[in-house]
């Protein structure tokens, strides 16, 4: 793998939160939609500009990992200090990708490292990087792992450790829905739907507390109980659960930037036959 390929998978994972930040409607998630708050359409301008930061601090990633070639506690420790870097110019382009930065890293990661992996394949190769402890990470806890350890929840690391179970789920959905003949928005909201039904998110967590998390993610069953967004039931289901949200001002982010990597994966056999075809 070269540079410029290292480079390709930094603007396929961005392109794939690109396309997570595009979807409508997102309950609770920032999205395209006028809601006469001029707040929001601010802020998913800023998302949107911002996730364009993460394309060199990526790229980095997948060529430390192409270097490495295994996944070491070397390569964690690599890893980990390039994505701090990331995230600060992030939050100086806006900010509000910090679990996508975490998310994509790794997947990126095991992406160069394996230049054949693909879905469950690939989660897997991630998760070896995610076993080893970051060694040069600051001492003093963030506010992710301080909630984690509050309420027990698995947090990023728990789901990166356990070969991210959440985007294997959303894949599954993917391929089911397009199986079934469903339109690839509804789709990915229904993965986006199903992520958000189980996740302990953390973020949810720190604002909303353990009822909070509850709630949402009664809803998001609520949506998929009632037919998925495809049906009518579903979509009258998704519309109130939107509202209920964005009158709480609670934002599931966490689902948001694992549906990102969901899709990140499942454009990684497109890259790959447009590659093979050229």
């Amino acid at each position: 793998m070269s540079s410029r390929e290292d480079e390709t998978l930094a603007q396929a994972a961005v392109a794939a939160l690109t396309r997570q930040l595009e979807m409508m409607p997102k309950p609770g998630l920032p999205d395209p939609r006028d809601l006469g708050a001029r707040i929001t359409r601010q802020d998913h301008r800023a998302l949107r500009w911002s996730a364009k930061a993460l394309v060199p601090g990526l790229a980095a990633m997948a060529a430390c990992a192409r270097r490495n070639g295994a996944a070491t506690p070397e390569l964690r420790a690599e890893l980990g200090a390039i994505g701090r870097c990331t995230e600060h110019s992030m939050r100086l382009a806006g900010g509000g990708h910090r679990g996508a930065t975490w998310v994509l890293g790794l997947l990126v990661a095991a992406a160069a490292m394996e230049p054949g992996a693909r879905g469950r394949e690939l989660a897997a190769t991630a998760k070896k990087i995610a076993a080893h402890p970051d060694r040069r990470a600051p001492r003093r806890p963030s506010r992710g792992s301080s909630v984690s350890a509050k309420y027990g929840a698995a947090g990023a690391r728990g789901e990166a450790r356990a070969g991210f179970p959440h985007v294997r789920r959303a894949l599954d959905v993917l391929a089911k829905a397009r199986t079934a003949g469903t339109p690839e928005p509804d789709a990915r909201l229904d993965a986006l739907l199903t992520v958000m039904s189980t996740l302990q998110d953390t973020e949810l967590l720190y604002t909303a507390g353990p009822h909070g998390l509850r709630h949402v993610q009664a809803g998001a069953r609520g949506v998929i109980d009632a037919g998925g967004v495809m049906s009518e039931a579903g979509r009258e289901a998704l519309t109130a659960f939107d509202m209920d949200l964005q009158g709480r001002g609670w934002s599931p982010r966490g689902s948001g930037s694992l549906l990102a990597g969901a899709l990140f994966v499942d454009s990684l056999p497109v890259t790959s036959r447009v590659r093979a075809a050229s």
